[in-house]
C-alpha cells in the first residue's frame, strides 16, 4: 500500500548497532515500561493525509490505525467485519451489500454514513482529484467511463440507502473484500473535504477519524506526533492504549539504538546487511513475511532514445546476474526475484506460490547481452550509450544495487557508460510520476492478497504507477482477461497472470531483481500487534503493553 506503496529502505548505515538492550540507567528513561503508551518509528515522513492520495507505506500506517473501512485484516490476513457489522455477496459475485454498524461516529462526534463511504468512493474515480490510485476502482460498475471523463462520478456503482452500501461491479473482481479494508477508500466526510479544499489532509487539525486512534501534533512538516485512543470508535472498549508516540527516524542504524533505549518498540534490521548481521541473533527478532519486490523501471517514453530501443533493454537485463545482484546488495536478506510479482503474496490455483508458478525465467548471459546491446546501438545510430541510474538516497541496499549494476553493465556491455544519482525518498517518486529519470530502482509492496495488485499496475501506458509509460499489448489483453472475463475463474485467471509474466520478459518492459524478507526488532511486551505481509503494514488497534 507503494505511496505509493513505493518503500525507502531507510537511511545509511554508519554505525552498527549489536548486542543485546542496553541497561535504562544508562540510557535515561526507559519507556517500553508504561503501560498506556506504545512508541514506534517511521523510516520517512507522511505525504499526505488525503486518503485519496495518499499512496506510500509512511501515510497508509498513519491513515490504517487512525481510520477504518467496512472491513479490517485480522491476525491471519483475512477481512473481517469493521465499521461494517456483515456484507452479502451475491451469487454471480457482482454484487456486494454493506450492512453499517449503528451509531457510527467521526473523530469529532458527528454522525457517519453510509454516504460518507459513496462519497469516497466517487472521489477516488473523480478525475479531478488526479488519484494514483484510482485503477483500483476499474471493474466497479462504470468506474472506466468516470476516469476517462465520459461519465458523471454520480454513475459509479456505489449507492446509499440508509446503513447499506451497494457495490454493483462489471465483473467479479476476486480482490473486492480486500479492497474494503484498504485506507484509500475509508470513509470522508464531503463537507470536510470541500470546507478544507487544497489543505485537506495536510495537517492533523485537517483531517476527521473514523478508527481506533486519531492523530495530533502533526503540523504537514515535523517529525515527531502521536495518535491518541479515538472514545468514538466504535469498538473503543476494546481498545486497550491511549497513546502511540511516532518519530521519524530516518537512518536505521539510529532506529536500533532507540529500541535498545526503550525508546520505540519495533525496529527493522533488513533495511542494511550490516544491521541485520549484527543483530540477527538478537531474541527479540520477528521475520515478517513481506509481499514486495524491487525491480528496475526503464523509461519508455522516448525521452531516451536508447530506452526505447528494446534489444538495449532486453541486453540490460540479460547482463543482470540476479541472484549475485541481490546476495551483495542485502546480505542473504532478500531472495532471488523471478519477475515482477514477490513471493509471500498468495497462492496460484494449483496451490504453488504465485512468483513461483509464473516464473518466466530471466536468464544471465553475458555473451547474448553483449551481442543484443550492440545490435541495439547500431538501431539508434550510435556507438556509446549514457544512462543515468537513479536510486533513494543514503539507503544502504539500494545503493548496493546501484553500486552492482553500474560495474556489471559497464563490464559486459561495451559501450555504456552508467552514472548514478540518488536523491531523498520523496524526490525520487516525485521524479518517476514526472518521467524524470532514465532507469530508477523502485520498490513496491502488494496492497492486498491478489496478484492484481502487482499485475495493475502496467494495465496501461497512462496507469498512475506506470512510471515508465510503456505499452505492452499481450501484457494488457492478459490481465485485461485476468481482471474481466476470466476473474471467477482461477485457473484461467493463474494462466492469465504467467502470459503476462512472459510478456514483460520478451518485452524487457522491467528488470526484477529482489523478493523481500522483512526482518524486525519487536518488545516482546508489546501484544496483539498486527503486521501484515500487504496493505497496512502494522495494525495497532488491539495492541498493549503487558507486564510481560
Amino acid at each position: 500500500m507503494e505511496t505509493w506503496k513505493k518503500w525507502t529502505l531507510a537511511a545509511a548505515a554508519v554505525l552498527v548497532v549489536a548486542g543485546g538492550t542496553r541497561a535504562a540507567g544508562w540510557w535515561g528513561v526507559d519507556k517500553s515500561k508504561d503501560k498506556t503508551t506504545l512508541n514506534y518509528g517511521l523510516q520517512s515522513e507522511i505525504q499526505t493525509l488525503d486518503l485519496s492520495k495518499g499512496t506510500d507505506q509512511y501515510s497508509n500506517t498513519i491513515a490504517g490505525n487512525t481510520g477504518s473501512n467496512l472491513l479490517r485484516m485480522d491476525a491471519n490476513g483475512k477481512p473481517a467485519p469493521d465499521l461494517a457489522k456483515s456484507i452479502d455477496v451475491s451469487e454471480d459475485g457482482k454484487t456486494y451489500t454493506a450492512h453499517l454498524r449503528s451509531g457510527l461516529k467521526w473523530s469529532d462526534g458527528s454522525s457517519l454514513t453510509a454516504k460518507d463511504f459513496v462519497y469516497s468512493w466517487q472521489r477516488i474515480v473523480d478525475p479531478k482529484t488526479a488519484s494514483q490510485y484510482a485503477y483500483l476502482a476499474s471493474g466497479v460498475q462504470n468506474a472506466d467511463d468516470i476516469m476517462a471523463g465520459k461519465k458523471p462520478v454520480s454513475d459509479l456503482g456505489v449507492s446509499a440507502d440508509g446503513d447499506t452500501i451497494t457495490f454493483k461491479l462489471d465483473n467479479p473482481m476476486p480482490q473486492f473484500e480486500s479492497l474494503l479494508t484498504f485506507a484509500n477508500f475509508m470513509p470522508q466526510k464531503q463537507s470536510l473535504v470541500e470546507k478544507q479544499g487544497s489543505k485537506y489532509g495536510t495537517t492533523a487539525e485537517k483531517q476527521l477519524y473514523s478508527g481506533p486512534y486519531k492523530l495530533e501534533g502533526w503540523n504537514g512538516t515535523n517529525n515527531k506526533f502521536k495518535m491518541v485512543k479515538n472514545d468514538n470508535y466504535w469498538d473503543a472498549k476494546n481498545v486497550k492504549t491511549k497513546t502511540v508516540n511516532w518519530q521519524v527516524v530516518k537512518k536505521p542504524e539510529t532506529m536500533v539504538e532507540l529500541y535498545k533505549k526503550g525508546e520505540i518498540d519495533r525496529a527493522g534490521i533488513y533495511t542494511s546487511p550490516e544491521i541485520y548481521k549484527a543483530n540477527k541473533n538478537n531474541k527479540d527478532v520477528t521475520k515478517v513475511p513481506q509481499a514486495a519486490s524491487t525491480y528496475l523501471e526503464y523509461n519508455q517514453t522516448g525521452k531516451n532514445k536508447f530506452l526505447a530501443n528494446d534489444k538495449i533493454r532486453q541486453a540490460l537485463n540479460m547482463a543482470t546476474n540476479r541472484a549475485e545482484a541481490t546476495k551483495q546488495a542485502s546480505g542473504g536478506i532478500f531472495d532471488t526475484a523471478t519477475g515482477l510479482v514477490s513471493r509471500n503474496l498468495t497462492k496460484a490455483a494449483d496451490g504453488q506460490d504465485l512468483a513461483a508458478f509464473v516464473n518466466p525465467g530471466y536468464e544471465y548471459d553475458k555473451d547474448k547481452a553483449s551481442q543484443l546491446f550492440a545490435e541495439g546501438l547500431k538501431e539508434v545510430g550510435e556507438t556509446k550509450m549514457d544512462v543515468t541510474l537513479l536510486g533513494d538516497a543514503d539507503t544502504p541496499i539500494t545503493k548496493n544495487y546501484v553500486d552492482y549494476l553500474k560495474q556489471a553493465w559497464e563490464s559486459n556491455l561495451k559501450g555504456i557508460s552508467v552514472t548514478e544519482k540518488f536523491v531523498p525518498f520523496k524526490q525520487r517518486i516525485q521524479d518517476q510520476q514526472n518521467q524524470n529519470f532514465d532507469i530508477v530502482l523502485n520498490n513496491w509492496n502488494g496492497d492486498y492478497p491478489d496478484g492484481s495488485t502487482f499485475y495493475d499496475l502496467f494495465k496501461s501506458p497512462t496507469a498512475g504507477n506506470n512510471d515508465g509509460q510503456f505499452k505492452n499489448q499481450t501484457y494488457i489483453d492478459a490481465i485485461t482477461k485476468a481482471d474481466g472475463s476470466d476473474a471467477n475463474d482461477p485457473v484461467a485467471r493463474s494462466n492469465d497472470f504467467k502470459t503476462a509474466e512472459a510478456a514483460l520478459k520478451d518485452q524487457a518492459n522491467i528488470n526484477p531483481l529482489g523478493s523481500w524478507n522483512a526482518y524486525y526488532l519487536v518488545r516482546p511486551n508489546v501484544k496483539n500487534v498486527v503486521m501484515n505481509s500487504t496493505g497496512l503494514p502494522i495494525d495497532l488497534t488491539h495492541a498493549y503493553r503487558s507486564d510481560k
